[in-house]
């Protein structure tokens, strides 16, 4: 049930996603998974994928497992590290599985692929859970 409202939402609400070609493949509580093809725009000035898409790629993902418990979390942190470049025509997965979860708070690790299963990024992110 989850999975088809937030695809309705995300369809709707979510601008940046749908501006970059995000789409969310799979949400449940604690798991998301997302892909984006790299296209022209999402390179930077040296010609491979900008960190900025590979990072909006990962939190989109870390969003969707971590608001799919129910109540509202937002991101308290996130660090990303960058491990490859990729290039246009690229289709990129995120991944995110939740390692923590608490009242408050939740724990994500979230791992970004080129289509061969090759670690692009990984990230951490720590979100607040509303009551």
């Amino acid at each position: 049930m989850f999975m088809e409202e937030y695809a309705r939402f995300f369809q709707k609400k979510d601008a940046l996603a749908n501006h970059l070609g995000i789409q969310l493949l799979e949400a449940k509580p604690g798991y998301a998974r997302a892909t984006m093809k790299v296209r022209p725009e999402l390179l930077n000035g040296a010609g491979v994928t900008h960190g900025g898409a590979i990072f909006s790629l990962a939190d989109i993902v870390f969003a969707a497992a971590s608001n799919a418990h129910g109540p509202l979390a937002l991101a308290l942190n996130v660090n990303i590290s960058f491990l490859q470049t990729t290039t246009e025509g690229t289709i990129l997965t995120a991944i995110a599985r939740e390692d923590n979860l608490t009242k408050k708070t939740g724990l994500y690790r979230i791992e970004v692929m080129d289509e061969d299963g090759k670690l692009v990024a990984v990230a951490e992110g720590l979100a607040y859970r509303r009551s």
